[in-house]
């Protein structure tokens, strides 16, 4: 699961270098990313790299590279 999550992290990092700043739902669609699990899951291992920032607009979950 460990290996998954890391793929998965990936994914989100390349996302949003790509498309800067996004919501959590267009980040799970554009990366094509399955569940929310998977998401939250790879976004949980960015953050404790300190390569993501948070932050929430209009009661959206906004995410982009620190």
């Amino acid at each position: 699961m460990i290996e998954q999550i890391g793929t998965t992290a990936g994914l989100v990092w390349k996302t949003l270098s790509d498309g800067g700043r996004m919501n959590v739902k267009e980040v799970k669609k554009a990366a094509k990313i399955k569940t929310e699990k998977e998401l939250y899951a790879a976004l949980g291992w960015l953050a404790k790299e300190g390569k993501l920032a948070f932050e929430e607009a209009e009661g959206e979950l906004i995410v982009f590279l620190a």
